[in-house]
């Protein structure tokens, strides 16, 4: 159980890390509105799968996406020094799904309230 708690925090720091990061401006100009919704980290804390959000159209979406992912090694180095662990997880950056399918859910709703069939 302690070794959940600790991948949940540490997950919640590094969420907080690079949205500090990106809010203040990572110096990728490839990086669009880019939010981080959740991270998850191994239990034996070699990675970290940081799952994100990107307003703009798929072409925006995927440029953001390969900017992040170049950009990994930088922002790993950059939070390996604020968080002070023995072995910093390497970060793997990916697509929030979830979010993605609650938005199509909800236009999905939205259709059926418009046509009267909900």
């Amino acid at each position: 159980m302690q070794g959940k708690l600790r991948t949940v925090r540490l997950g919640t720091l590094i969420q907080k890390e690079i949205s500090a990061l990106l809010h203040n401006g990572l110096k990728n100009p490839n990086v669009g509105l880019a939010s981080i919704s959740h991270v998850d980290v191994t239990p034996d804390l070699s990675y970290a799968t940081v799952k994100i959000s990107v307003m703009g159209s798929k072409q925006e979406q995927m440029k953001s996406l390969n900017a992040l992912q170049q950009s990994a090694g930088f922002i790993r180095s950059h939070l390996a020094k604020l968080i002070n662990i023995h072995k910093f997880p390497e970060l793997r950056f990916v697509f929030d799904e979830g979010l993605q399918h609650a938005a199509r859910i909800d236009e999905i709703l939205h259709e059926l309230k418009e046509k009267g069939e909900l």
